[in-house]
């Protein structure tokens, strides 16, 4: 899937798939989003007890086991570790956090604009915003220095833990919680959300898939080829959802978001600027970690915790708005992801284009 048209292919499969999830029961406007079915499937596992958003989310397996598939078939499984992980994971938490503060990571931020919710074109300042703050970083230096090879084994984890929690959601036993309402209880049929997974990991693999990426590309070396996957994803759900009936313009009353335009844009400043440093959005976060990067893994594992912590200390904002909480937190999070930027800076020449930032 190489090539401009490739990607474009690529982000019109993906919004189309968003689209019918939709349709076949996920929440509007979430027919695909990382965190928030991260969030859920925590929620699933214990790890928080907000009832309404309580279910292991087959779409995230489906584009790990995708991504695995992918990968082993193309070539590209390399097991590679050692890059910093504790701080990958510190940034992966707070990604989390500033993405609940919005209500949605960047690939439900492109899908809300598609269904007419005008509240995410803040988020999407802040995430333009938090990208360059990124690059300015990316420009003076930032690294997280090298990975390691590392036992092939090592690499086949991050796979089996998806297929272990297929096996749990399809056994159902009493210590998985599953939400009775809210959007926890809105989604498509098992098979349908775990094939459409495994189409998107695929093709997310094969084309580097990153909303991140396509941001930080544009600007720093004014290519457009990642950003057009997600331009496709935007005219190809907009479309889905004028069809669909799923289109509602405006500010009031969209689904799964407030309106508090000050911290729509700083929760996605804040996941915005993690992300660059971190070398990819959650989405590609998962991709790189089925590819066998476990520093990759080791970021999915800080924001499932950070998906717990924000509903278990309330954190993640709702309909009715941002908490004092969540906004306390985010600001905590703007200076402890910015701490992360200045103290890992390096006056070397650095190579960032790709996935991982290192130093020359």
């Amino acid at each position: 899937m190489g090539g401009k048209r490739g990607i474009v292919l690529v982000g019109a499969i993906v919004g189309a798939l968003a689209v019918a999830l939709v349709a076949f029961g996920n929440p509007v406007n979430m027919g695909i989003c990382i965190v928030c079915f991260i969030r859920d499937t925590a929620g699933a596992l214990g790890l928080h007890r907000a009832g309404v958003v309580q279910y292991i989310r087959p779409e995230i397996i489906g584009i790990a086991l995708g991504a695995w598939i992918a990968s082993m078939a193309g070539g590209d499984f390399r097991v590679r570790g050692g890059s910093a992980p504790f701080t990958r994971f510190i940034l992966g938490f707070f990604v989390v956090i500033g993405a609940l503060m919005f209500l949605g990571c960047p690939l439900r931020m492109v899908l809300r604009l598609a269904g007419g919710d005008l509240t995410a074109v803040f988020g999407l300042l802040g995430f333009t915003a938090g990208i360059l703050v990124g690059v300015a970083f990316l420009n003076k230096g930032f690294t997280l220095q090298r990975t390691y090879n590392l036992p092939k084994t090592e690499g086949f984890m991050f796979p089996a833990m998806q297929v272990a929690l297929l096996v749990l959601l399809v056994a159902a036993p009493a210590f998985i919680f599953f939400s009775a309402e809210g959007p926890g209880s809105l989604h498509a049929p098992l098979l349908v959300s775990l094939v459409a997974g495994l189409i998107v990991g695929g093709a997310a693999q094969r084309s580097r898939l990153c909303m991140v990426g396509g941001i930080r590309d544009l600007v720093l070396f004014k290519d457009s080829h990642l950003i057009s996957g997600f331009l496709a994803i935007l005219v190809v759900a907009f479309v889905g959802n004028l069809i669909t009936g799923n289109f509602k313009l405006g500010f009031s009353g969209q689904p799964v978001a407030h309106t508090d335009w000050l911290w729509n844009f700083l929760g996605m400043l804040l996941a915005g600027l993690g992300s660059v440093l971190l070398g990819g959005c959650p989405l590609r976060q998962i991709v790189l970690g089925a590819e066998g990067n476990i520093d990759s893994v080791i970021t999915f594992l800080g924001m499932l915790v950070g998906a717990a912590f924000a509903h278990n200390f309330g954190l993640a904002s709702s309909g009715a708005g941002a908490t004092a909480h969540g906004k306390m937190a985010t600001i905590i999070g703007l200076v402890v992801v910015a701490a992360i930027g200045f103290v890992n800076m390096e006056r070397s020449g650095v190579s960032v284009k790709g996935d991982v930032t290192v130093g020359s």
